[in-house]
């Protein structure tokens, strides 16, 4: 007494998206009333299902249950043979289970999705392009890029050539157009091409579409829905071919020639005429003024001497008396700096403040000297907040807020002349110390005053 159960095919072949069907007959050999349940084993399982679930069978009674296979169209379903089991379990004797088998050959299909990128390129000559391809079938699949044009006037190249694709892979492949010759002048040129990607064609002609096992003597049901034709991805890609001098340079040159014949033509001529004309001109005018005669005092237009003395004796105003720059500010008795006695000079003034209060830094003149400044730079190095005053004799130099620079100069090329006797003078106000490289604020103000220039002996006064 047992429980007998057998498949209705031996064997089955279904294609993924399709669904195939076959029958498992269940007999109660039992002398009880038995309940059986079905349970699918194997590589099948996922997607094969029995109709009903359950039945109830008489002692000595069978009956027929639907095998139901629906593969879904995807790369997780694999291409090939696979064992496919219904495990027949009854309800009260549990140990008398049973597992009919059959084999299920599951057909390859093959989906290829690719994309170009860019899609349009610019150029002289050549485009460079990126073909990605992914392979969405079921089984390794060889794919091949056909690159084509309608006319002749581009050149294809396709590295690599080929790929071959395992189920889910992707890859990516570098594809080259090239004209055959280039625009040297006129309007850019757009060229449209295509690439082709599909299955690597087998050496006996097939494509490899239904794959490698034939499926004679193997018996198969009829799909109730077959699957989409598989079809070649078709890529659009175009390239716009650029003249290589564009149309504006052509304008461009016309008019240069033609301001080189006007120069030549008109303007040369016109230019060496007038230049002529003044030059004879010119000596037309030297040859007409007349000569002093040789010992004849040299004079201004009126005829009066040129040292300074009137006719009569007395003396113009400011005549024969040194000049009133700065170089005079020495009071009696000093006269300008000596030729040739200038060194060259720098002195550097330090001022400390208390937080605050007012300092004043200084540098006295010696007497017998003249002090040429040409540079002056003012260091506020610590940060501080206040106010600098810089003098030079009795005349203020500039005022500045410390808190708007760090390290300020001055230059001149007239330099500022400071007479013996007196002093260059850094007066500093401090509001607030800061804080210097070290990062800890300093207790007081502190200031630097860098003058460069020339010290010069003076010329005692007559």
């Amino acid at each position: 007494m047992t429980t007998s159960a057998e498949l209705g095919l031996p064997a089955l072949t279904v294609a993924p998206g399709g669904v195939a069907t076959t029958t498992l007959t269940v007999r109660n050999d039992l002398d009880i009333v038995e309940a059986y349940t079905f349970e699918v084993v194997g590589d099948c399982a996922a997607w094969t299902t029995v109709e009903p679930a359950r039945v109830s069978l008489f002692p000595g009674t069978s009956e027929t249950v639907t095998v139901r296979l629906a593969p879904p169209r995807s790369t997780a379903t694999r291409a090939g043979e696979f064992p496919l089991g219904i495990r027949v379990l009854p309800v009260e004797r549990p140990d008398l289970v049973t597992v009919p088998e059959t084999t299920v050959t599951v057909t390859p299909f093959h989906e290829l999705r690719a994309a170009l990128a860019p899609r349009r390129r610019r150029g002289w000559l050549r485009g460079r392009y990126r073909a990605s391809v992914r392979n969405l079938g079921n089984a390794p699949t060889g794919v091949t890029f056909s690159p084509g044009q309608a006319g002749e006037e581009l050149r294809f190249r396709v590295t690599p050539e080929k790929l071959r694709l395992e189920p889910g892979e992707s890859a990516e492949v570098r594809v080259q157009a090239r004209t055959r010759k280039l625009i040297w002048f006129g309007k850019p040129a757009t060229w449209p091409f295509e690439v082709t990607v599909g299955p690597e064609e087998r050496a006996d002609g097939k494509d490899g579409k239904n794959g490698d096992r034939g499926t004679e003597g193997k018996p198969e049901t009829a799909p109730e829905a077959a699957p989409a034709p598989d079809q070649k991805p078709v890529l659009e890609g175009e390239f716009l071919q650029l003249p290589i001098f564009p149309k504006w340079l052509l304008a461009l040159l016309a008019a240069l020639i033609a301001l080189l014949l006007a120069w030549f033509a008109l303007v040369r001529p016109a230019v060496r005429s007038s230049a002529k004309q003044a030059a004879e001109q010119a000596v037309a005018q030297q040859n007409a003024t007349p000569t002093p005669p040789a010992g004849a005092p040299v004079g201004d237009a009126s005829g009066a001497p040129s040292n300074g003395n009137t006719p009569g004796g007395q003396t113009k105003p400011g005549a024969g008396k040194p000049g009133t720059g700065p170089g005079s500010q020495g009071g009696p008795g000093a006269g300008p700096a000596v030729p040739g006695t200038g060194q060259q000079f720098s002195e550097t003034i330090d001022v400390q403040t208390a937080n605050g209060a007012a300092g004043t830094g200084s540098y006295p003149v010696p007497h017998g000297k003249v002090l040429d400044i040409t540079d002056i730079v003012v260091a506020n190095f610590q940060g501080d907040q206040g106010v600098v005053t810089i003098t030079a004799g009795n005349k203020t130099i500039t005022t500045i807020a410390l808190e708007t620079f760090r390290n300020q100069d001055y230059h001149w090329v007239t330099p500022i002349q400071v007479p013996e006797d007196q002093a260059v003078t850094a007066n500093v106000t401090c509001e607030a110390p800061g804080t210097p490289a070290s990062g800890k604020q300093a207790a007081a103000c502190h200031e630097l005053l860098n003058i460069s220039g020339t010290l010069s002996d003076i010329r005692p006064g007559n």
